[in-house]
């Protein structure tokens, strides 16, 4: 059996590793010219975690994991707030979950599949076509290749899902945010090793995150209803315009885009889909749902979406439609309750009223008074 992976992110990588585990062969398309690097860091647990120890890959991620020995809340001028130490982070996270950057899970999954699966860079899909028993996959280097399953693993903006599903539009929920996130090349002296920094201000967000070996991660999330640009115009045009009333780090950190390797930069919006496939073609990732960092859970949908995708194959070999019904009603329930938590999240996380921004930090600085921390530690993380 052999599947085309859309995509050589986490869930694309992912999937190929878990059908190599169950005897398939994996092509991998990726539309970049190389592997790409860097990304914000998450919190990677529930079913992701369960899904990367069956599939032999969680002692690779825990050598990666970083962790966060102060979580710092600044005013916009600077001064703290207050902190989180790393035990309180530890106490809110629970013992069977890790910090780590995005593109390290990518690292483990590559070292992983690199081997055993053949992956086409620089290449994009440009039509499908499927029949009973094939899909038909033409590629933009001119080749058409033939496979038993397509999988669409190639993000929001996913060429897969605009050729089998329908535009783009039909399909992205804006949660009316902006996201950029790229990689320092110095951290700034303001922020000490292993630290993170955050402030909020007036519908923005921004934070600077020690994510291990010495490498820190820019982040920068806003309200798009402040009217100024747009994902077309570009960070380096936008952050400055954005964020440009603020002082501290921010002026440093604007100024590390001009050394970086690259900017992710794009609307916070969630894929909303009746089905994740048709026929031989399934999405995986965020091209079937994309919870969005508001729900925090990415990674771990990405994960464990792959692992159980497997399953569901092997259980049912040589009946992809029902394989991927199986996959799809026991995944859904999941994926609903992130979306909503994500929508929900949406009017808290950087709120443009004082008054609410205290209050949604509120149980962040009860969680730093040393009887709740206990009581946390006690509850959560010794069991």
């Amino acid at each position: 059996m052999r599947a085309i992976i859309i995509g050589a992110g986490i869930a694309g990588l992912a999937a190929a590793l878990r059908l190599s585990q169950i005897g398939w062969d994996s092509l991998i398309i990726e539309r970049a010219p190389q592997r790409r690097s860097g990304g914000y860091g998450v919190t990677f647990g529930g079913i992701g975690y369960d899904a990367a120890e069956r599939m032999g890959i969680l002692p690779d991620l825990h050598k990666r994991a970083f962790v966060t020995e102060e979580l710092v809340y600044h005013k916009p001028n600077g001064q703290r707030r207050f902190s989180l130490t790393r035990q309180s982070i530890a106490a809110t996270m629970g013992p069977r979950s890790m910090n780590i950057l995005r593109g390290d899970i990518e690292t483990v999954l590559y070292d992983k599949v690199r081997d055993t699966a053949e992956i086409r860079f620089g290449t994009t899909i440009t039509a499908v076509e499927q029949d009973a028993h094939t899909v038909h996959v033409t590629l933009s280097d001119g080749s058409i290749e033939d496979a038993d399953l397509l999988i669409g693993a190639d993000g929001l903006h996913s060429a897969t899902r605009a050729l089998v599903f329908g535009p783009e539009e039909d399909y992205l929920f804006d949660l009316e945010h902006m996201v950029a996130v790229y990689m320092l090349d110095k951290r700034p002296d303001a922020i000490a090793p292993g630290t993170t920094g955050t402030l909020s201000s007036r519908g923005r967000t921004v934070a600077v995150i020690s994510v291990g070996d010495g490498r820190n991660v820019a982040f920068f999330g806003y309200r798009t209803d402040r009217g100024t640009g747009t994902r077309a115009d570009g960070p380096t045009t936008v952050l400055p315009q954005v964020y440009g009333d603020l002082g501290w780090i921010i002026p440093e950190v604007l100024a590390g885009m001009a050394t970086t390797d690259s900017v992710y930069f794009d609307t916070i919006s969630q894929v909303v889909a009746p089905t994740w496939s048709r026929g031989r073609v399934v999405l995986l990732g965020d091209a079937a749902w994309c919870v969005t960092l508001f729900a925090g859970y990415g990674s771990a949908l990405a994960v464990g979406g792959a692992d159980r995708l497997g399953t569901e194959l092997e259980r049912h070999p040589g009946d992809i439609g029902a394989a991927l019904a199986a996959w799809e009603t026991a995944l859904r329930p999941e994926v609903d309750k992130k979306q909503k938590l994500g929508r929900r999240v949406k009017g808290v996380y950087a709120p443009a009223n004082p008054l609410l921004l205290w209050l949604t930090q509120l149980p962040l600085r009860l969680a730093a008074l040393p009887p709740v921390r206990r009581y946390m530690t006690r509850r959560f993380v010794k069991g």
